[in-house]
């Protein structure tokens, strides 16, 4: 459970900045977070972006996606995207979240199906983890080689989604936030 302290300490800081640099900064250079972070968008490699930026005098490598298709009986939904982090100085690398833009319904299980190759991830508010180092490692392994990525949750209210996920890219900015980070 320390590996997912560590988990949850970093997501509000890069969902700041994911959303800083998604929907506030051109490709072509940095944008500024609203905590005043700047992020250096390394590239957009087909459905994915790779970005980094520094926290208290440390590098932080991220790379994320956004779903090509949302599926649900919602109203209204938040942000939604799947990223893959690297906190060196945490000693943490390939830690592969999922913001789902609800509230998730309390001990859910996330169910994450990469052309046919199942993983279950545990939910904390509105973002969805893998369990353990060794888990995170079979995911951004089934990402590199899949095509197509179909995440599954339940909200607090008891509503089902389902987001797919183009894979298309994933290597080439998995090799982007390596590079960043000296991985």
């Amino acid at each position: 459970m320390i590996r997912a302290t560590r988990a949850f300490a970093g997501t509000a800081a890069l969902a700041v900045a994911f959303a800083a640099a998604v929907l506030l900064a051109p490709l072509s250079g940095p944008a500024h977070a609203a905590d005043s972070q700047d992020i250096e968008r390394l590239g957009k490699f087909q459905h994915w972006r790779a970005f980094t930026y520094t926290e208290d005098g440390n590098r932080v490598c991220y790379m994320a996606s956004e779903p090509q298709k949302e599926e649900g009986d919602y109203d209204r939904r938040g942000e939604v995207y799947a990223m893959v982090t690297h906190q060196p100085a945490r000693g943490t690398e390939d830690v592969v979240s999922f913001v789902i833009g609800y509230p998730f319904k309390k001990q859910s299980r996330v169910t994450v199906d990469i052309d046919g190759k199942k993983f279950t991830l545990f939910t904390h508010e509105d973002t969805a983890w893998a369990a353990d180092k060794k888990t995170d490692e079979a995911l951004v392994r089934a990402m590199k080689r899949g095509r197509e990525m179909v995440v599954q949750g339940v909200s607090n209210k008891g509503t089902d989604t389902t987001d797919t996920y183009s894979l298309m890219g994933f290597t080439d900015a998995h090799n982007a936030i390596d590079d960043a980070c000296d991985m």
